[in-house]
Order: structure tokens, then C-alpha cells, then sequence
């Protein structure tokens, strides 16, 4: 036979379309050509296929080889083709059994001297091909990420040698189980360690409930970044399928997967001076950026008016859609990103203004300036503004102070998620205004108070919602089917900025 397919997969965000790899060998003069819109990188794998084959005691047939990339208009790149076209030149001619080669797919770089070499992106090739009941096929340094997918069969062989002799009956490779690693416990600081600060405390414990996106003003050293560096420590463990989703987007990267952490929420703290590509992802080859990266976790963004205001700004669609499209010249990308937003400033550039000691210098028209870096529109999309106030010195030298643990408030948190996800499938943060009519269930005193909110502050629909989904979440930290006058009125304290502006104007 001198046609054969083989299955492979290509890398697009963190999808993995099909790739069917054929070989066709015919008569006239020696060559090997590839089709199918190779990049540079699967261009060159036909020398590495070449000393692959000869270096494991393989014949390099002497005829002219054609491989054709199916579908066409997939680009294709890196080394991850270089083991699927080896398999396909020895099932086309002869040298390889190829009765039962539909049963895997394959996915490897190869060495000049046949060992395999691992890629990026198995994770999401390995969520595909379970889906198929296919085998994959990957080196050994990938077989343990392949692994995660639980309804995955995957071999990982050592060299192409090894791979033909479990092909052809020979030497019999064994399915790769997940090998059993000490799982990493939260390492995050406690929120017990943090003295005074109850409101913030409680903004956090509401924004970690309802997954809402919190902002924090006060000024220098009052807790803003302490308090945020605990809020992945109040949050439940992900899900098997967040986690799997989570971790796709790293396997695309060049951070490896860690077993032994990779169901911990991911914290992404991104400095003042990156840019809008470093946030959202980017480059020729789309790579996914921060907000992707945070995905199911915490996107921190401390000194937050210090961002540039354009890199800001594309922040607000993904906060809206939970997901991110690069569109280039050749390719489109979607990456997810829903991601809980946590971010911190100072009331004004020098940071003390409010203080009882007065040392802000800072007029009007200058901390009006500073603020107006947020735009009105981002704002309305954060869900929780409080204010983080100095400590008093009394509780900072209070030896018996006391405080609740981080395990403590991630049990009410815990509690409060299951009551949403029961209720609505998803988190109060994603319900649509629809799910909010009919879940939210609002007294009717509890309506009179959010229509004077909208009417005093002059919020926007946009901030009604959302102040109704915090009212919703803490009528769940407070098991109450209801959403009561009192509910409302602590979701309208959290909009500190929007009283601010509404004083000024």
C-alpha cells in the first residue's frame, strides 16, 4: 500500500482541530515534499523524519514522497507533525503494521536519533481525542499532562523504535496512569494575619461568593495589597473541569502543568507598565495573555489609575463575555477569560487624602485628574468599591487580637456557590438581567431602596445590575431565598467611588 493516514492534531488557541496526515509514495525521482499550509518548523521536519528513520534502522524510501496536512486552510506549526508523518512513510511502504493505526493519534517531535521529543498544547488534544475513544500518542515528558484528561488512553514510548514494535506486536507498551504526587496545599497567606480592616474583610468574603470583580481605594500601607494577595486563599478548589480548562491554556504555553498544583486557583499580577498585548495575549502566533491566564482565578492589577488608560480599556469586553478573540492576518483565536478582577489604588497621587493628619497637598482639579484615568465605563463594570482606611494604632499593638481564619470564611463561600450554582447553573456575577428577574427574588421594600440608589448616585442599568447581583450574592452568604431591604443596602455601601463622584459633580 502505498497511501496512508494518520491522525494528528493542530494547535489553535486552545482548540485542537483534526489533522489527517497523508503519505503517498510513487514512482520518480527521490524527494519529499509537504503540503497543506506547513509553516517554516513542519518544513524542516522532513530532515528530522529522514534521520529519525535511518537512525532507528528504517529504510528512507528512495521514491517521491508526498504529505498532505488535511484541511488545507489549518495553519500548521511546530514540531508536533514530525511523529505522524514518520508513522505514515513506514505504513506507506510496508515497513510498519498499518491494520490498526485508526485506533491513535500522534503527536510528538522527533530527534535525529529517533527518540521523542515532547509539545506544547497535548492538554487540549488529549481533552479532544478522549471525546473519540481514540489512543494518544505523545513523548514521555508529556504523557503525565495527557494524563489529567481521566477518559484519555495514552502511550508514551521513548523513541520511534519503541512506538513500531508496539505497533507491529512485538513489544507491547503500557497505557500511562497518572502517577500519584503529593497534591500542594494552599500556600496562601491567612487572612487572620490582616488586624482591623472588617469592611474590606467583608467586601472580599462577597466578592469571593459571587466571583465579583472588587476594587479597593485607601492610601499607602493600609492593607490594600495584604488583604489581596488572601483572597485566593478564601476561594473553594477548583472544579475538575475548571481545572481542565485552566490548564489547557498553560499547556499552550511555556509553563509546564504541574500536577501537583494545577487544580489551585491561578493569581496573575501583572505590573503597572504592561502592555494591552501583555494583558489580553497577542504576537503573530496569538498567545494568550494575562486576563487568559487568570482564567477561573484572580487578575490582580495593583495601582490601578498608574495602567496605562488604553490598556484599561480593553479590559472591559472580557469582563462583559468572559472570553477574549486575536484576530490576525491569518487566524482568528479565542481564549477564554473569565477571570475575577481585583484591583487597588490610592484616593489621590500623593495617597492621603481623607488622612486625620492632613498631609494631602493634592487640589481638587489634580486628584480629579488622577481619577479620571478610570473611565466611567470600566467602573460600571466593577462590581464592589471600598474604601481601605488606615488601621488605628490601638489595634496594630492589640495583643489578643483575633480574627477569622481563611478556612473559615471558605466554608460560608463554599456554601454560598453551591446555593448559586443549584439556583442558576452559574456564579451571580454571570447571571443575565433576564436570570436576575426571575432569580434574584427582591422584596418590594428592597426595590424601593435600589430605585432611590440609582436615582440619588444617577447609576446607569449597568450598575443597577450589578449592584442587584452583589445584593444576590449576600443574600447567599446569608442562606436567605430573598433579597431584603438590607441585602440592598450593603450592596449600595460597596459603590464608594460612584458616592464620590455624585459629591463632585
Amino acid at each position: 500500500m502505498s497511501l496512508a493516514i494518520i491522525y494528528s492534531r493542530s494547535a489553535n488557541g486552545v482548540m485542537a482541530p483534526q489533522v489527517y496526515v497523508e503519505a503517498h509514495l510513487t514512482n520518480g525521482l527521490p524527494a519529499l515534499s509537504i503540503v497543506g499550509l506547513p509553516e517554516a518548523a513542519v518544513k524542516e521536519s522532513k530532515d528530522r523524519v529522514r534521520g529519525a528513520l535511518l537512525n532507528s534502522g528504517f529504510e528512507f524510501p528512495p521514491r517521491r514522497i508526498t504529505i498532505n496536512l488535511a484541511p488545507a486552510d489549518i495553519p500548521k506549526e511546530g514540531g508536533r507533525f514530525d511523529l505522524p508523518i514518520a508513522i505514515g512513510i513506514l505504513a506507506a511502504s510496508g515497513q510498519i503494521d498499518n491494520s490498526h493505526l485508526d485506533r491513535y493519534e500522534f503527536s510528538a517531535e522527533l530527534a535525529l536519533g529517533g527518540d521523542l521529543r515532547p509539545v506544547n498544547g497535548i492538554l487540549p488534544a488529549a481533552l479532544q481525542v478522549a471525546s473519540l475513544g481514540r489512543t494518544l500518542v505523545v513523548a514521555e515528558q508529556n504523557g503525565q499532562e495527557a494524563c489529567l484528561v481521566e477518559q484519555c488512553d495514552v502511550l508514551a514510548p521513548a523513541s520511534l523504535l519503541d512506538l513500531t514494535s508496539h505497533i507491529n506486536g512485538h513489544s507491547l507498551l503500557s497505557l500511562v496512569r497518572l502517577m500519584p504526587v503529593s497534591i500542594e496545599k494552599d500556600s496562601y497567606p491567612d487572612l487572620s494575619e490582616v488586624r482591623g480592616q472588617q469592611q474590606a474583610k467583608r467586601a472580599l468574603e462577597v466578592a469571593a461568593a459571587g466571583n465579583h470583580s472588587l476594587l479597593m481605594s485607601g492610601p499607602p500601607g493600609s492593607g490594600k495589597t495584604m488583604l489581596a494577595s488572601r483572597l485566593p486563599g478564601i476561594l473553594p478548589e477548583m472544579t475538575q473541569q475548571e481545572a481542565l480548562e485552566t490548564a489547557a491554556i498553560y499547556s499552550i504555553g511555556k509553563t509546564a502543568v504541574n500536577p501537583g498544583s494545577w487544580k489551585q486557583r491561578p493569581i496573575r499580577t501583572p505590573h503597572h507598565t504592561a502592555s494591552a498585548a501583555a494583558l489580553v495575549g497577542g504576537g503573530s502566533r496569538p498567545m494568550p495573555g494575562e486576563i487568559s491566564l487568570a482564567h477561573n482565578g484572580v487578575l490582580f492589577l495593583d495601582e490601578l489609575p498608574e495602567f496605562g488608560r488604553h490598556v484599561l480599556e480593553v479590559l472591559r469586553e472580557p469582563m462583559e463575555s468572559g472570553e477574549i478573540s486575536i484576530s490576525r492576518a491569518n487566524r482568528q483565536v479565542d481564549y477564554p477569560a473569565r477571570f475575577q478582577l481585583l484591583a487597588a489604588m490610592n484616593p489621590c497621587p500623593c495617597g492621603y487624602l481623607g488622612e486625620v493628619h492632613g498631609r494631602c497637598r493634592c487640589s481638587a482639579d489634580k486628584i480629579e485628574r488622577y481619577r479620571d484615568r478610570l473611565s466611567g465605563p470600566l467602573l460600571d463594570r466593577i462590581d464592589l468599591q471600598v474604601e481601605v482606611l488606615a488601621v488605628p494604632v490601638d489595634i496594630l499593638l492589640d495583643d489578643q487580637f483575633q480574627a477569622e481564619t481563611s478556612d473559615q470564611v471558605r466554608q460560608r463561600v463554599t456554601v454560598a456557590r453551591q446555593r448559586q450554582v443549584y439556583r442558576s447553573g452559574i456564579f451571580n456575577s454571570q447571571l443575565s438581567p433576564r436570570q436576575l428577574d426571575h432569580d434574584s427574588k427582591i422584596s418590594r421594600s428592597a426595590r424601593s431602596s435600589l430605585a432611590d440608589a440609582m436615582t440619588r448616585l444617577g447609576l446607569s442599568a449597568r450598575s443597577f445590575h450589578r449592584m442587584l447581583r452583589v445584593a444576590r450574592t449576600i443574600a447567599d452568604l446569608a442562606a436567605s431565598d430573598e433579597v431584603l431591604d438590607r441585602h440592598v443596602a450593603e450592596a449600595i455601601r460597596y459603590r464608594s467611588l460612584d458616592r464620590y463622584l455624585k459629591k463632585i459633580t
